[in-house]
């Protein structure tokens, strides 16, 4: 069985569903360090003028290095009506914005509490809609204790999967001789951006996979697994 993690994003990019179509297994990553100005809380969609950045805010929290599960949304900030004007706005005309755009009206209706919960309901859904359908665990609820790369290789155990599918960065810091003694292949994740329709030109990657929705509906699975035209 293959499995791989991540940490729980915010409206995920096309690398990291492409990951999870790859496996057999998804583990949110939500028992480590939340890190700030990356991905957990923010993403980019596409505009007529280029792109923006979509972010929801944080609390501070007295730990200055909190877990992702602990940390809290700040919802003195009115940043759903925000992001729903930015999403309606940018991608009504897109083929796909009334089939899918309700169900995000109604996520940003409700005043979530905490980020990692808003994040996992999106990639769940995020996941489906494009055509994704594979088992997921937190890894808060596999009483995994150890780090790094020995982390991992727990996880592995604890689900009882032989393969770990890595992001191309875990080349920088995954220990592969603790896979090789542990009896656990590693491979590598090789994602090449698709290109495909969008509602502005030029065409710009590395968006939020919900562009890709909007834009192609049910064709988003062809096109993320196409292997045929790149960035």
């Amino acid at each position: 069985m293959i499995i791989s993690v991540h940490q729980p994003q915010y409206l995920p990019w096309l690398g990291y569903f492409h990951k999870m179509y790859q496996s057999d297994a998804f583990v949110f990553l939500d028992n480590v360090q939340y890190k700030k100005r990356e991905y957990q809380n923010r993403n980019r969609i596409r505009t007529k003028s280029g792109d923006i950045w979509l972010t929801v805010p944080v609390m501070k929290d007295v730990d200055p290095y909190p877990k992702i599960s602990s940390v809290r949304v700040d919802n003195s900030q009115s940043w759903q009506k925000k992001h729903w004007r930015a999403a309606s706005l940018n991608y009504s005309r897109a083929p796909y914005f009334k089939k899918y755009g309700n169900y995000f009206e109604e996520i940003y209706k409700k005043e979530w509490k905490m980020l990692a919960d808003l994040n996992i309901e999106i990639v769940k859904y995020m996941a489906q809609s494009i055509g994704i359908e594979r088992p997921v665990y937190l890894e808060s609820q596999l009483n995994i204790t150890t780090k790094n790369t020995m982390r991992i290789i727990d996880i592995c155990g604890a689900l009882k999967a032989d393969t770990y599918l890595s992001g191309i960065g875990g080349k920088e810091y995954l220990d592969e001789t603790q896979f090789n003694a542990s009896g656990i292949k590693l491979v590598y994740q090789d994602f090449r951006h698709p290109r495909y329709p969008q509602c502005y030109e030029p065409f710009l990657p590395y968006m939020s996979a919900i562009d890709l929705l909007f834009n192609c509906g049910d064709s988003s699975l062809k096109v993320l697994t196409s292997g045929k035209t790149y960035v």
